[in-house]
């Protein structure tokens, strides 16, 4: 066996999976006119990845310690190129959302099996190398949308060549996973020799179930929002797609050197931050204009750094006995809601250029543009609610942990 091996195929496979939300994010508005899509229907496009994600984590996960980390990897492999192939090749809504449903499950397999392969890997430091992992959601965000704006902008290239540039990384992931009979570790909860009934059983705890519920909450945050900052901020005045890139660049940076911010400030106390920050953030950009959406941006992108990679260490170092699955029912609570509020916030879109349309007309040029810059902002700023509400619970739970300690 290879640590350093499979921890880097995780991070290739990761980088494909982040890279499908970059370019979907960007190819959305082309989908909209080409399928003639409304923005909720194209939530629900984007939606279903998240979701499907959801599903695959959900069966994936508890089958992780029976089937092993490579059949779990090798559903991915397959899911990716299908899906890939599946969008290219789209003729209408229904074949668009099925390729995103494959995509979806492909990424949720390698979550499944990633996060739990990585803290078998390194047991004694796991929210750090955890963080160190999950630099590459954000990094293949940037590695994705940066093409996204070349093969726009420089090259000419559609949506369709951009999709096929991740099948690169799934070569890359594919050939490091499965060739040269690569040796994978059991999950820790079979090393350890607990239970499967255990497992589940630790999964009941009600501490556990909060975290699940805050899940809910961190992840709308971050991937709801960032899922259609792209569309929403082209009609600002500015690139939304680099904006994108800006966001997951701080994201990624903050990420590679989490270590001393989780021992300074422990998770709990990164998880409050987070919230503070990521409500901050998100509130000042639904009322700015011009170059202070990008200084927006980034006190969202400080506030949403660390949320996903923290609350699944959070969970693998005080829940142990949830094992694979625990992780699995966290990332497919996160992923879940997200496909809850993309199409939400595809209807405060709708709904805001409606309302900020005068009646009996139809704007055109930088009419509409101005409409539809100032109905997405508002729909981001009612997005703020979420990390609002999460920043009272994490600090009721960052006073609750440290009363026995007091005693």
């Amino acid at each position: 066996m290879n640590p350093s091996r499979l921890f880097k195929a995780s991070c290739a496979a990761l980088i494909t999976t982040a890279m499908s939300f970059a370019i979907r994010g960007g190819a959305t508005g082309d989908w909209i006119t080409q399928f003639n899509l409304t923005n909720e229907q194209a939530g629900w496009v984007n939606g279903t990845a998240f979701w499907g994600f959801t599903l695959a984590m959900m069966f994936g996960g508890p089958l992780v310690d029976s089937l092993g980390f490579k059949r779990i990897l090798g559903i991915a492999f397959f899911g990716h190129l299908a899906g890939i192939l599946l969008t290219i090749f789209a003729w209408d809504f229904k074949s668009l959302f099925c390729g995103t449903l494959l995509f979806g499950i492909a990424n949720g397999s390698v979550e499944a099996a990633c996060n739990p392969l990585v803290a078998t890997l390194y047991p004694k430091d796991q929210t750090t190398k955890l963080n160190h992992f999950h630099v590459w959601f954000p990094g293949g965000i940037v590695i994705g949308g940066l093409l996204a704006f070349v093969f726009t902008e420089y090259l000419h290239l559609g949506w369709k060549a951009q999709f096929a540039s991740m099948l690169v990384p799934l070569a890359a992931y594919g050939s490091m996973f499965f060739s040269g009979n690569q040796q994978m570790p059991q999950t820790e909860r079979v090393q350890r020799g607990e239970s499967t009934g255990s497992m589940f059983k630790a999964c009941l705890a009600p501490a556990f179930i909060l975290m699940v519920g805050c899940m809910l909450l961190t992840a709308a945050t971050e991937l709801g929002s960032g899922q259609w900052i792209p569309n929403i901020l082209g009609h600002a005045g500015v690139s939304g797609i680099l904006v994108l890139v800006m966001i997951n660049g701080i994201m990624a940076v903050g990420r590679m050197f989490a270590g001393p911010f989780v021992h300074k400030l422990s998770p709990i106390g990164m998880l409050v931050l987070s919230a503070i920050l990521s409500t901050l953030g998100l509130y000042a950009m639904s009322h700015a204009t011009g170059s202070m959406l990008f200084a927006a941006a980034a006190v969202f992108a400080f506030g949403v750094c660390f949320f996903w990679p923290t609350m699944v260490g959070f969970v693998a170092e005080n829940f142990p006995k949830t094992g694979a699955l625990g992780m699995a029912i966290i990332g497919g609570a996160g992923m879940l809601s997200v496909s809850f509020v993309l199409p939400v916030i595809g209807r405060w879109y709708d709904k805001g250029i409606a309302l900020r349309t005068p009646a009996g007309t139809t704007p055109t040029g930088s009419q509409l543009a101005d409409i539809q810059a100032a109905a997405g902002l508002h729909a981001l700023g009612n997005v703020a609610v979420l990390p609002a509400a999460l920043t009272i619970v994490f600090i009721l739970i960052a006073v609750m942990r440290k009363k026995p300690a007091a005693a």
